[in-house]
């Protein structure tokens, strides 16, 4: 894959992150779903929105913890590059 085009590789990196990230909504809408719904009706109950709500509040925050992390991983491995082609 070395002799790829760097543009199309950069663009299946664009989108394996694209489907990593709707498979963890994914996973995400499930475990929240099985975690707060106890029984389907017309209407939530306020504990079932409570649960929602904190449910995709760490979601969020945990999917901005991993961004955060990620950017700092390809920030470490682009400094490393660059200095062993000094």
């Amino acid at each position: 894959v070395g002799a790829a085009d760097p543009q199309l590789q950069r663009f299946i990196e664009v989108e394996t992150q694209k489907q990593r990230f709707q498979q963890l909504v994914h996973q995400m809408t499930e475990l929240c779903w099985e975690k707060c719904m106890d029984k389907p009706g017309p209407k939530l109950d306020s504990r079932a929105e409570t649960c929602f709500v904190n449910c995709v509040e760490r979601f969020i925050d945990t999917s901005q913890f991993i961004l955060n992390r990620l950017e700092q991983t390809q920030k470490s491995k682009s400094a490393f590059s660059e200095s062993l082609s000094d």
